[in-house]
């Protein structure tokens, strides 16, 4: 599973990719809303500061997270 680390505004995340054979439940993506069925892959983001509030996101969904954070910065 391919880890990074990224910022966002609540403290540092790592970020982790779950491949589509891993994921064997559902989740709902706090992104929009919406369940992530078993089988599809996405990212899972844990916070450094509390591991425990993993939160599992559609990979658009945390894409668009992170373009907002990228945009935030240029200015």
């Amino acid at each position: 599973m391919p880890i990074y680390r990224a910022e966002v505004p609540d403290g540092p995340v790592e970020v982790r990719h779950m491949q589509p054979y891993q994921a064997v439940k559902a989740y709902r993506c706090p992104g929009c809303d919406h369940e992530i069925p078993p089988g599809r892959g996405h990212k899972v983001v844990v916070p450094h500061d509390a591991p425990e509030d993993r939160r599992h996101w559609h990979t658009g969904c945390w894409r668009r997270v992170e373009s907002r954070r990228d945009a935030g910065r240029t200015r």
